[in-house]
C-alpha cells in the first residue's frame, strides 16, 4: 500500500544533500571537531558580520511574534540600493526558494525548464517537483554555460519551454559569463519564456566583470533576478535571499510563496549586512587572496582547475572516475570536508571552497599527503 503514496514524479527525485555538516564528521571519523576544516558549501569563511549579528541579537528579544510577512523594512532597503519599486522584489528563504517558487510558478507537468550541464543541482530538483520535463544542455562551453546551445534547446521545445535557469557565477564548475553574451541571450529568448539569472556569487566578481543586471530586469518583463545572502554577507545559516522581476512575476511569486517565508532574525540580519560595505570589502579581498593561494599550489602540483569567478575552485584529482570520491574519502579522514561533484556529472573532480588562509593550508597540506601515497 505505502508504495503507492505519493506523486510518481516526486519519488522519482533524489533529495538534496548539502556539505557534511562537522559535527557528523566528528564522529564518523573520531576526530576533534574544533581541528575539522570544512570548505564544502561555499559558506563565508568570516562568518557573519559582527554589525548582522547585533541587529539579529536585538531582533531576538520579539521572537514571541510572526515576522513581518511582507518584509517591508528589507524591502524598502533593497529598493533603494537596486533602485526598483519595492513591490519588484520576493523575499525567499534562501535564493533556493526563489528558484523553487519560479518554476511552480510558471512551470506544470508537459511543460519544459531548460539549463546546463554541471549547472545548480536545485535546477533539476524544482524541475522534477512540478512534474515538468528537465532539459540539460550539454556539452558545455568550458563547463559552463552555452548561451546559443540553451537558445535552440528553447526553440526546439516550442511552446513546451517555460523557464530557463542561468547562473553566473555558476555553481560548482566557477564559470562566467560576459554581459554581452547574457543580454543577447535575454534579447533573443521568446517573450513567453522565463529566465531566472541566478547571482549567488555576484559579489565575488572582480571589478572588470561586473555589469548592471537590474537594468535588465527593467527591460524584460520575462526576467527574474536571484540573489542571495548567504555567500558574501555571511548568513547562509538564517536562509535568506530574494528575486527582483517586474510586478507580472513578482505577483506569480507571492501568490505561492509561504507567508511568513523569512524569518525575523534573517531579516534584521539582511537589513544590517546590505550596508556593511566593509565586512563585504574584507570579504572579497580576502576571496581573491585564497584563490591565488590554493591555484598556486594546484600549479605546483600539477593538478588541473578550472577559473573561478565564485567563491570556490573546482580542481581535478584524477583521471579515473574513482579520483574524486577515492581522494573525498581521505581527506575526510583527515579532517577536511570539501565537496566531491561526482552528481553534477563532475566524478574526476572536487570542489573547494576559499576559507582562511590557515584553512586553505590544511587542505593544501592534507591532499599533498594523500597524493603522495598513490
Amino acid at each position: 500500500m505505502s508504495s503507492k503514496i505519493g506523486l510518481k514524479h516526486i519519488h522519482a527525485i533524489a533529495p538534496y544533500v548539502g556539505g557534511r555538516p562537522i559535527s557528523e564528521v566528528a564522529r564518523e571519523y573520531g576526530l576533534d571537531e574544533s581541528k575539522i576544516v570544512k570548505l564544502a558549501s561555499n559558506e563565508n569563511p568570516l562568518g557573519m558580520p559582527k554589525s548582522a549579528q547585533e541587529a539579529m541579537l536585538k531582533a531576538s528579544s520579539d521572537l514571541g511574534r510572526y515576522p513581518d510577512s511582507n518584509g517591508f523594512e528589507l524591502k524598502n532597503v533593497l529598493s533603494a540600493r537596486l533602485d526598483v519599486p519595492a513591490d519588484w522584489i520576493t523575499l525567499g528563504n534562501g535564493s533556493n526558494d526563489i528558484l523553487e517558487l519560479a518554476a511552480r510558478a510558471v512551470a506544470q507537468s508537459g511543460d519544459e525548464i531548460i539549463f546546463s550541464r554541471h549547472a545548480f543541482a536545485v535546477y533539476p530538483l524544482a524541475t522534477q517537483a512540478v512534474g515538468a520535463k528537465a532539459i540539460e544542455v550539454a556539452p558545455t562551453v568550458d563547463y559552463g554555460h552555452d548561451l546559443p546551445a540553451m537558445l535552440e534547446a528553447v526553440q526546439a521545445s516550442g511552446d513546451k519551454a517555460k523557464l530557463v535557469f542561468v547562473a553566473n557565477p555558476n555553481n560548482p564548475t566557477g564559470s562566467y559569463l560576459t554581459a554581452q553574451a547574457i543580454e543577447e541571450f535575454l534579447t533573443a529568448l521568446p517573450s513567453h519564456v522565463v529566465v531566472v539569472l541566478d547571482e549567488a556569487y555576484n559579489e565575488y566578481l572582480a571589478p572588470e566583470q561586473r555589469y548592471d543586471a537590474i537594468a535588465w530586469v527593467k527591460r524584460f518583463p520575462n526576467m527574474i533576478l536571484s540573489r542571495s545572502f548567504s555567500k558574501a554577507y555571511g548568513l547562509a545559516g538564517l536562509r535568506i535571499g530574494y528575486g527582483v522581476a517586474q510586478p507580472a512575476l513578482t505577483d506569480l511569486l507571492n501568490r505561492i510563496r509561504q507567508p511568513f517565508n523569512v524569518n525575523s532574525l534573517a531579516q534584521a540580519a539582511a537589513i544590517v549586512a546590505l550596508q556593511d560595505s566593509a565586512f563585504l570589502q574584507q570579504g572579497f579581498e580576502l576571496n581573491r587572496a585564497g584563490f591565488a593561494q590554493l591555484t598556486q599550489a594546484f600549479d605546483e602540483i600539477g593538478l588541473t582547475y578550472l577559473p573561478s569567478a565564485g567563491n570556490f575552485v573546482l580542481v581535478k584529482v584524477g583521471d579515473d572516475d574513482g579520483a574524486g570520491a577515492r581522494i573525498n574519502l581521505e581527506l575526510l579522514k583527515r579532517g577536511i570536508i570539501v565537496r566531491p561533484v561526482g552528481n553534477y556529472g563532475l566524478p574526476q573532480w572536487l570542489r573547494i571552497s576559499i576559507g582562511l588562509p590557515e584553512e586553505n593550508a590544511a587542505f593544501l597540506s592534507a591532499l599533498r599527503d594523500i597524493l603522495a601515497l598513490k
